[in-house]
């Protein structure tokens, strides 16, 4: 029977939720099709007039062109570093080949592995004691490298190599600097699982069986109806996409998920170990006696994605016989949707790194509910070799288990935190003891950055497995930590006393540079690696040695963007109304003077975040003297059209106490912009006429909201967004609350539902294969519907085949290509609403292409 109370509430979902339908069916692109014919006729013209990729301008096209900064590893020893060259972008074709979308996985059915992962396409080797630079040499033709991992003697790497028609298996000596390939036969990674050593001289992989022949081919005729039911138990999940739908889809699953695990030599030798099944993971002990094999088990679900079907967690020896079976894990559909909710039973079983072979597991002792008043939390628990009997409780917790770094039996370092109090912990626990007791050693809100300790630092031990750094007298560990502060980040290295429990400050970077530790070089943390740069030098990697304070450098890295040298960079402090402290960084064309040359036409581009403490929301998390890397994804490249850009200016949501943040979004998004542009103006950088504001994702909903609730704006860019939150009922972002329990939140921060309020023009962007919980293509394609009805000026443009964050080179110069040709239309000079878009230092180039539905969806 429902409640007096509970009346209202239902009466104003039922109003949102027959809105939302209305206009869906009201904005539909058959009914627009239908009642706006002559419109319809007219952007169709101007559509086909601009079909097929775009180039922007030379300056735009050379920055997305800029090579990357090198990712490092140093290996076990601390003798050698490993530089990986990568690429961020892939090509259109690439994208276009075959791809299946199972239960929240994209694989390519040709490689039998994720269809879009990032690649590799380089390896350096660095000798440290001289800074000799050694590159690979052997690799295939077109590198399409991945999964690099250290021999536990720091003698080897091995990486996987992607061909049109397989994934390859490769080492490489460190001594010779000489890569070659190990299998012959293609490796199954469908979960992303890399090779893993066993030892020195052996490597444990999935393979593509021998045996497993072709997929199975979709049914001519359906089989019968798909059915779903609910027994009566509340089960409410995100939204989740790429999810199973039919016994297709299930059997196609089960297809390419299906492999062998192998033990793969140096010499080329493979032993196949037990018999080919939908293995998720394998894992070597330490001491390399044993496997831990994770496989997906039935039933499988239509409503959540892989990561919660049935698992079965076992223990292997290295000779594939079967120890134990240590936890049969169920379906998890009924996880609470609480922020902190956790399955119930052991969860994350995995091996206790400093130790030969122990497992180690968490369970909750709050049901796993997030939304339970509880005292403790967590469970950890560890199990010996050879597996028998029950695990043993080692540490009991009152916050939520997050991480954990291993020492030895004494010292084991847990990383814990609370979302709904922002409070986080570390502890201090002996996981060889049965008598020892877990201590606070740090307890501190996670959104006060200021106070943030870092994190711990770890080495390789003699097994090669990470563990925590201490010093030689084992008396003390290392902290590397961000070093937020009210003058900017400063990155620190701070050595911890186990005995007293103080810190002592090692390492501190100084301006006017910008210095961050990577990894130590000994145990006394005296030697240590950084990567070093200044707002005109570019990241390059040293040796700092903190006895004599000297520094020697490993890396000359050339300045990616040599166009954007001596750009202007300040770190802007500003109050909105409400006496939130803001901050934001100005960035300002090379040469550029206000007084001389007047106000620039700005961009804004931000990301707002939830925040329990105003104080925390007003704290400086960036440094004055860090080079900006000018990629595709930074709104810096605007600086080389003559732009002013404000990055990153704080759009903070403050719930304080018993208040939600999103109950006054809308509120505090506008006063956060308009005290940004109030700033700008007041600075004579800007003019209230020329300034746009852009953002990725819930960055392309706070623009939208913006447009929708404020005139401080003359044009916006929305990428990637959501803007109908009836269509994620079961929270969003920091949402934990439901559509049914907070139906006005939803409809007031919904931008879809004020859509007759967006007087100002938007670029609608969006992938067309979008997987990303929220961000259906669909939210992109009815939001435009519903501006168009009401007569705003808005352009939609989907990008086929491009996911959340986009990959190709030719989408990416496309975006940035229509992103010029807006800013310029409505920001270098104030435009009437009908003038036309132009092409502007832009020329077509591909065949056209379609850009309303993705083909392989």
């Amino acid at each position: 029977m429902r409640r007096p109370a509970d009346r209202v509430s239902s009466r104003r979902f039922d109003l949102i939720f027959l809105t939302s339908l209305t206009l869906l069916v009201l904005f539909a692109p058959q009914a627009l099709a239908r009642d706006a014919a002559p419109a319809v006729a007219s952007a169709q013209a101007t559509e086909e007039a601009l079909d097929g990729y775009r180039l922007p301008p030379q300056a735009l096209t050379e920055i997305i062109d800029a090579p990357m900064t090198p990712g490092v590893s140093v290996g076990p020893g601390g003798d050698t570093m490993l530089l990986v060259d990568w690429t961020a972008l892939t090509t259109i074709d690439q994208l276009a080949e075959d791809e299946v979308r199972l239960a929240g996985l994209r694989l390519s059915p040709a490689t039998r592995g994720p269809s879009r992962a990032p690649r590799f396409t380089g390896l350096r080797f660095v000798d440290l004691a001289d800074g000799a630079l050694r590159p690979v040499t052997g690799l295939p033709e077109t590198p399409r490298l991945g999964n690099v991992e250290w021999s536990p003697d720091g003698e080897r790497i091995s990486f996987t190599h992607t061909r049109a028609d397989g994934i390859e298996l490769w080492v490489a000596d460190v001594a010779t600097a000489r890569a070659r390939r190990l299998t012959a036969g293609p490796l199954a990674m469908a979960h992303d699982e890399e090779p893993r050593w066993l030892d020195a001289d052996t490597i444990v992989c999935h393979l593509v069986p021998e045996d497993l022949g072709a997929p199975p081919r979709r049914p001519s005729v359906p089989r019968g109806p798909v059915t779903q039911e609910s027994g009566g138990e509340a089960a409410p999940a995100r939204t989740y996409q790429d999810l199973l739908s039919n016994t297709y889809d299930e059997a196609l699953f089960a297809h390419y998920l299906t492999s062998q695990i192998a033990l793969v030599h140096l010499d080329g030798r493979v032993e196949r170990l037990g018999e080919p099944a939908l293995y998720a993971q394998v894992e070597p002990s330490p001491d390399g006696r044993y496997l831990l094999v994770v496989s997906v088990r039935r039933p499988f679900s239509y409503l959540v994605p892989a990561t919660r079907f049935p698992l079965r967690t076992e223990v292997w020896t290295a000779a594939g016989e079967p120890v134990r079976v240590i936890y049969d894990r169920p379906l998890q559909e009924s996880i609470p949707i609480a922020f902190g909710s956790v399955a119930v039973g052991p969860r994350r079983i995995a091996w206790r790194q400093d130790a030969p072979s122990t497992l180690f597991w968490i369970e909750a002792l709050d049901g796993g509910d997030g939304g339970r008043e509880a005292d403790e939390r967590d469970r950890l628990f560890t199990l010996d070799a050879p597996f028998r009997g029950d695990g043993r409780p080692f540490a009991t917790l009152a916050l939520r288990f997050r991480g954990i770094d291993w020492g030895n039996d004494d010292v084991a370092m847990i990383q814990s935190i609370w979302w709904s109090t922002r409070q986080a912990q570390m502890v201090r626990a002996a996981p060889g003891r049965t008598d020892a007791e877990t201590s606070i050693v740090f307890d501190f809100s996670f959104e006060d950055r200021y106070a943030d300790p870092g994190d711990w630092v770890t080495t390789h031990d003699a097994r090669g497995r990470k563990v925590l750094q201490t010093t030689p007298d084992g008396d003390a560990l290392y902290l590397f930590g961000d070093g937020d502060s009210p003058e900017g980040r400063r990155p620190f290295v701070d050595r911890y006393s186990l005995e007293s429990g103080t810190t002592e400050r090692l390492f501190r970077s100084e301006a006017p540079f910008y210095e961050q530790p990577e990894m130590l070089l000994d145990s006394a943390g005296t030697r240590l690696v950084t990567r070093r740069e200044s707002t005109e030098a570019p990241p390059n990697f040293f040796v700092r040695d903190l006895a004599d304070d000297s520094l020697r450098q490993l890396t000359e890295l050339p300045h990616p963007t040599p166009q954007l040298a001596g750009v202007q960079k300040e770190l802007l402090r500003y109050t909105r109304a409400d006496g939130v402290q803001l901050t934001g960084t100005l960035y300002l064309p090379a040469g550029y003077d206000p007084e001389a040359q007047g106000p620039l036409p700005t961009l804004l581009w931000a990301y707002p975040r939830e925040f329990k403490s105003a104080a925390a929301a007003g704290q400086v998390d960036d440094s004055p003297y860090r080079f900006d890397a000018i990629n595709w994804w930074s709104p810096l490249v605007w600086l080389a059209r003559g732009y002013a850009v404000l990055d990153d200016p704080k759009m903070p949501i403050v719930g304080e106490g018993d208040e939600e943040p999103n109950d006054t979004f809308v509120e505090q998004l506008v006063t956060s912009a308009e005290a940004a542009v109030d700033e700008l103006v007041q600075r004579g950088v800007s003019e209230r006429d020329r300034i746009g504001i852009g953002g990725h994702s819930y960055g392309a909903f706070m623009t939208a909201n913006l447009l929708a609730h404020s005139d401080l704006f003359a044009a916006g860019i929305a990428r990637s967004g959501a803007y109908n939150r009836t269509l994620t009922p079961f929270g969003f972002q920091a949402e934990e609350r439901t559509l049914w329990q907070a139906p006005d939140v939803y409809f007031e921060m919904s931008p879809f539902m004020h859509a007759d309020k967006v007087d100002e023009p938007i670029l609608l962007i969006h992938g067309a294969a979008d997987n990303n919980s929220g961000t259906y293509p669909m939210q992109s394609e009815r939001f435009y519907n519903a501006l168009r009805g009401h007569g705003a000026i808005a352009r939609l443009v989907m990008l086929p085949l491009e996911s959340h964050g986009y990959r190709a080179r030719e989408s990416v110069l496309h975006m940035f290509w229509e992103i010029d040709t807006w800013l310029e239309r409505f920001l270098r000079a104030p435009a009437t609403p009908d003038q036309p878009v132009e092409v502007l230092d832009g020329e077509v180039h591909g065949e056209p292409t379609e850009t309303t539905e993705d083909p392989a969806r």
